[in-house]
């Protein structure tokens, strides 16, 4: 148990110089605190496994640090269940999740690709040369599985409101009686702001903005990583226009095949999340007093 709790301390606790245990350092550190005469990596790797802890690895985690983090999302989680403002939303209310994703690069690799055979992968060449960068401004239709995008060279005011004329110009949004829009807090629609450049644009739209740090909550980033996945791995374009080419191809090609995200976090789990986080927050208070 002494040895497990060792390995759920961060080196900088115990004055080494390094990021994170390996088995031997916990077995170093174990002997020479008196924890145990001698052991090895491989028994100290062994108890570890026994409760899955691995002190080698590790995630990004960002706590919700915006004070109205349950009013802002419960709002976007409604709307993803149908509500709005505790009313259920009419057949001519729509929702659209939006969001840019930059800095996507054209890679011309050095020397041409080859495809998978038997018994080999896929070979893409190691070395490449910078042809560029653009940014992908897009928007889901949650309820319909639709997709909207352009692509501009830079993200911005102006690049978005292109894209809110895209789809606010063509139907069933022009006619719609309300259209959500559901945005992180980029600058190109950040703040009280940006709802009323919304309004001023489209008297029909609304603007809505997910908690500071919770992009998880915008369905745009499911898309993304599709898009990802998909047609940015591996890099290997000869140019911009071919990275432009292949992105709208996509989002043609994907829409007949797509189907409405199966989004099964709601304000419940919400709640429970919080709450959660709230007892870890005390528990780390209580540790650190």
């Amino acid at each position: 148990m002494e040895v497990k709790a060792l390995a759920c301390e961060l080196p900088s606790e115990a004055g080494l110089p390094f990021s994170r245990f390996s088995c031997a350092d916990i077995a170093r550190e174990a002997i020479r605190r008196g924890i145990v005469a001698s052991i090895s990596g491989r028994t100290v790797w062994r108890w570890l496994d026994a409760d899955a802890i691995r002190p080698w690895s590790y995630r990004s985690w960002i706590f919700p640090r915006d004070q109205r983090f349950a009013e802002k999302a419960g709002w976007v989680l409604d709307l993803y269940q149908g509500f709005w403002e505790g009313e259920a939303l009419g057949p001519d209310d729509y929702v659209i999740s939006t969001d840019e994703k930059t800095s996507i690069q054209a890679r011309q690799r050095i020397v041409e690709g080859q495809g998978p055979a038997s018994e080999r992968l896929r070979r893409v060449e190691f070395e490449y040369q910078r042809g560029g960068a653009l940014a992908y401004v897009a928007a889901w239709d949650v309820c319909r599985a639709k997709v909207f995008g352009l692509c501009v060279p830079t993200t911005g005011i102006e690049p978005y409101h292109r894209l809110v004329d895209l789809v606010m110009g063509q139907e069933p949004y022009r006619s719609a009686r309300r259209v959500f829009w559901i945005a992180d807090n980029g600058s190109s629609h950040r703040g009280e702001i940006s709802k009323r450049r919304m309004a001023k644009w489209y008297k029909n739209a609304i603007q809505v903005h997910t908690p500071v740090h919770a992009s998880w909550l915008n369905q745009i980033e499911i898309y993304f990583s599709v898009l990802q996945r998909k047609v940015l791995t591996p890099n290997e374009f000869p140019d911009l226009q071919a990275v432009e080419r292949r992105l709208l191809d996509f989002q043609a090609y994907y829409e007949t095949v797509a189907r409405p995200f199966e989004w099964k976090f709601t304000r419940a789990d919400l709640d429970e999340l919080l709450v959660r986080l709230a007892q870890h927050e005390q528990r780390q208070h209580q540790a650190v007093a």
